[in-house]
């Protein structure tokens, strides 16, 4: 596997080994040795989720707070998503930015996002497979979310906003500056 920290510290794209034959192909999608050498953080997978849905469906951007904050391993079995992470560490020297990632079934990406991030995600394909890790349980109470068109963040989610669908919950979310702090 190929490791590499994007400009969001933490942050890193993962490229799998893939070997391919006359049958199909192969790839090992997670190792714990492999992931800790590869990032340098040890983190323990709880939880795993999966997500299917259409064209235009924006999920995000979501975080859990406090202890309950979440690192995700996330990729797409199926189709194709422009996946965003937010950083909301108050610290950070790269507070409020973001990065954007188009993960697919096809190249097989996977993108690690540590605690103190926002994340969501936009189906580019017709439909969409995805799957996530999680080193934390969810918990209802320390959820918080910020607005996908956020304009200090500025997000071009490289999609027609009319064509858009959003859930009612994720257009009610706060920008940055109100929203639930991380820690």
């Amino acid at each position: 596997m190929i490791f590499t920290e994007t400009k969001l510290k933490g942050c890193f794209i993962i490229e799998p080994k893939i070997i391919n034959d006359e049958r199909g192909y192969f790839m090992e999608s997670f190792n714990e040795q492999t992931f800790e050498k590869g990032t340098g953080e040890r983190v323990h997978f709880v939880q795993d989720n999966q997500s299917y849905s259409s064209r235009g469906v924006l999920r995000g951007l979501h975080y859990q707070t406090g202890e309950h904050a979440q690192a995700k391993l996330v990729r797409v079995l199926n189709g194709e998503v422009l996946d965003v992470a937010v950083d909301i560490r108050p610290n950070s020297e790269t507070f409020g930015q973001h990065i954007a990632i188009l993960l697919s079934g096809d190249n097989q990406k996977q993108f690690f996002i540590p605690r103190g991030f926002a994340h969501g995600f936009l189906v580019l394909s017709e439909k969409a497979n995805f799957f996530y890790k999680c080193d934390n349980f969810y918990n209802k109470e320390s959820e918080g979310g910020i607005k996908y068109n956020d304009s200090d963040i500025n997000i071009d989610w490289q999609f027609d906003v009319d064509e858009l669908i959003i859930s009612e919950k994720d257009q009610q979310l706060p920008n940055l500056k109100i929203a639930k702090k991380v820690w």
